[in-house]
């Protein structure tokens, strides 16, 4: 199976038909999807302005998304990098147990769902990069109490997620999935709390 870049140079060439230059752009994101596929997907057609379902869109548009997704890709890759040189200085102190971070990194591994978006059509607006380094500052700082994407309070504990581990705080503002690491324990209690309250209701 060709990887990212061999799929990007496929997408990139001007002497492939477009229809399979638009494939080769669905298949970078079985090795790279922020969002998740279908929510990834949705963001950069919007983004570029492509159809969901355009099977022969412009190929200047199709190159954007591209631009943009291999950004996204760069930013998250160098985060990785210093993931695991962290990881390995721990390991070297003897710090051996994973923290919550950690299980949420083993979880999006490659950069797939790193900010994973149970509703395909519910994503944040910003360019992909802008996100991910926003959601990189918030792993690398303190807990806090808002969404580190869109700095919305409006946080909710979901079950039924499309994804392990099936439940999570939810943003309603920009429709991430927050990883847990980043947020408060008061933050996460209250988003546990609007969850039974709108049962309840």
């Amino acid at each position: 199976m060709a990887g990212f870049r061999a799929l990007a140079e496929h997408v990139r060439d001007p002497r492939i038909p477009t229809r399979q230059r638009r494939t080769a752009l669905r298949k970078c994101l079985e090795k790279f999807a922020p969002y998740g596929h279908r929510a990834t997907w949705h963001h950069l057609c919007t983004r570029v302005g492509i159809g969901t379902g355009d099977r022969q869109p412009e190929p200047a548009r199709l190159v954007a998304a591209l631009a943009e997704l291999e950004e996204a890709r760069t930013v998250w890759l160098a985060y990785d990098v210093e993931f695991a040189a962290r990881r390995k200085r721990e390991k070297h102190a003897g710090i051996r147990q994973p923290g919550a971070l950690d299980d949420w990194h083993r979880r999006t591994w490659g950069g797939c769902g790193v900010a994973w978006c149970d509703d395909p059509q519910h994503h944040p607006t910003a360019p992909l990069p802008h996100v991910l380094r926003r959601l990189i500052s918030a792993l690398e700082s303190e807990p806090r109490e808002v969404c580190p994407v869109c700095a919305d309070d409006r946080i909710v504990w979901r079950h039924g997620l499309e994804r392990h581990p099936g439940s999570g705080p939810v943003c309603t503002g920009c429709g991430i999935v927050v990883p847990e690491a980043v947020l408060t324990d008061e933050a996460l209690m209250t988003a546990k709390r609007c969850r039974r309250a709108a049962l309840a209701s």
